[in-house]
């Protein structure tokens, strides 16, 4: 009797089916955490900028010659060290002195644009 070596041409056939069917299944899931990474990382950043907004705020109360003043929304991308990642754009809007305003942030790095809401404090 002779002895059988590898797979029949049924079994390679029935793997790659199986694998076709896991590969349909994964990629829309793939797709929709892409979107979500996206849409994380515009909020990420968001944060950071209310953050830095805070800190500035809090640094220039202290001292006029620290931090930056912050008379716009635009402005609040100065209080960053190392700025705005690239891509990302902050649209302008007035910041009052002493008061909080809502801004926007946009990622420009995936289609459609991603935007999420940071806080900025005025200061002069």
């Amino acid at each position: 009797m002779q002895r059988q070596q590898g797979f029949t041409l049924i079994e390679l056939v029935m793997v790659i089916v199986i694998l076709g069917v896991l590969a349909a299944v994964a990629i829309p899931k793939y797709v929709d955490m892409k979107a979500d990474a996206a849409a994380a990382a515009t909020q990420g950043v968001a944060g950071t900028l209310s953050s830095a907004a805070a800190v500035n705020y809090a640094a220039r109360s202290a001292s006029a010659t620290k931090g930056v003043a912050v008379a716009n929304c635009t402005d609040v991308a100065n209080a960053l060290q190392g700025g705005l990642p690239a891509g990302y754009t902050i649209t302008a809007a007035a910041v009052v002195a002493g008061a909080t305003t809502t801004c926007t942030v946009s990622n420009a790095n995936v289609s459609p644009s991603v935007t999420a809401s940071f806080t900025a404090i005025g200061i002069l």
